[in-house]
């Protein structure tokens, strides 16, 4: 098990009577790269500044590397930060930038030169050492700002929302580059954004934040295939929630009826000795298919009605109506070959998915009631 970089210990933040951050339990792993992930107000900022140092906690405890610095200020913490604004000297050269850090420690010429030619080097920037911050593009600032607060070696970088200025197809090519980058150096990185692709494109595990605390905590792939609360499953991507009834078991799935009695399978598992729940499916794990088309042994089935189509080039998105609820539902255009043959609203239709395709969440109204603090375990939500 890798060493922890960073911990916090019931960590609680107040501006007057409004509670930011709510008790929060914490563990980020050495050398991992770490998302916190949220809306707006979520306290994921908040939590960040703290573990800089640029915000004090109301109570609790902040380790870095096992020292306590709860009260330290942020020049006497190991780390760094990278902002969404960049704060690069517009009168200093990218090499100067680059190298203000270490030239505020005293370091040698001859190394200052060494390292933010290999500093340079690793954004993929050789040879703009000479150029100002006016004359290089949002995404070069943004690659110059990453260098300036590595080249000083920092145990944890913290990083928040750095690619918010950034266009989609720009900010899509820095994420591959960022995780490239937290690869090659090996520092923990403790990233946040309210983009859940992002968070999911980069990221080893990921803290998803709502209120003060984070309801659930994992590797992309387990908070994407079985989110544990109602607001993962619907932050983390888009989901089909059906309230169901569980009523028995049989072979390792259990037997559940939706509110029309339509039956639905769904591993034991999952079910968790609960009566009423809500049965959750992924747009793009349904098929589509004709009504009277056979079905898969063992698959969960819906009939309903075509309401709306929206054609997005790569797939469709079609909203099905049906007696257990409202479903949206993705089909990869490859396998019809021309628009014409695509389902048209008013078509009947039969929706199949696999049970191990399903994950359960408490039933609307029903969120546990204590926040979590385990790694890499789910937590538990407090109410507003």
């Amino acid at each position: 098990m890798p060493e922890v970089d960073v911990r916090l210990v019931d960590v609680t933040k107040k501006f007057g009577d409004q509670v930011a951050v709510d008790r929060i339990n914490l563990e980020v792993r050495d050398g991992e790269f770490f998302s916190l992930l949220g809306p707006s107000g979520c306290g994921k900022t908040t939590t960040l500044r703290m573990i800089g140092g640029f915000e004090q906690p109301t109570s609790g405890l902040i380790e870095l590397q096992g020292q306590d610095v709860t009260w330290l200020p942020p020049f006497k913490r190991n780390v760094n930060t990278v902002f969404q604004n960049y704060a690069l000297f517009p009168h200093l050269t990218i090499f100067e930038n680059v190298a203000f850090g270490l030239r505020r420690k005293g370091v040698k010429t001859s190394e200052i030169k060494s390292r933010v030619t290999d500093m340079l080097n690793l954004v993929e920037l050789p040879g703009y050492e000479a150029r100002k911050p006016t004359q290089i593009s949002g995404g070069q600032a943004q690659r110059v700002a990453l260098a300036r607060a590595l080249i000083n070696r920092p145990a944890v970088l913290l990083l928040d929302e750095p690619l918010g200025a950034l266009d989609l197809k720009l900010r899509k090519q820095m994420q591959v580059e960022l995780k490239r980058i937290q690869q090659e150096v090996g520092i923990t990185f403790i990233y946040v954004t309210h983009d859940q692709e992002e968070a999911m494109t980069m990221s080893d595990r990921i803290a998803v934040m709502n209120r003060g605390h984070y309801e659930q905590l994992g590797d992309p792939e387990s908070l994407y295939e079985r989110p544990t609360t109602r607001f993962v499953a619907s932050f983390l991507g888009i989901s089909n929630l059906l309230a169901a009834t569980i009523v028995g078991s049989d072979g390792g799935y259990s037997r559940a009826t939706l509110g029309d009695d339509t039956p639905i399978r769904l591993p034991t598992a999952l079910a968790g000795g609960q009566a009423a729940v809500s049965i959750g499916v992924r747009p793009e794990k349904i098929r589509l298919s004709e009504p009277a088309s056979e079905v898969p042994a063992g698959h969960n089935r819906l009939t309903g009605v075509v309401e709306d189509a929206s054609y997005l080039g790569v797939s469709t998105q079609y909203v099905v109506g049906s007696r257990g609820g409202r479903l949206t539902v993705y089909e990869q255009n490859v396998e019809r070959a021309t628009r014409a043959e695509l389902w048209s609203r008013g078509d009947e239709v039969q929706m199949t998915w696999s049970p191990d395709h399903s994950f359960v969440v408490p039933s609307e109204g029903e969120e546990p009631t204590e926040p979590g603090s385990g790694v890499g375990e789910p937590a538990r939500t407090v109410p507003a």
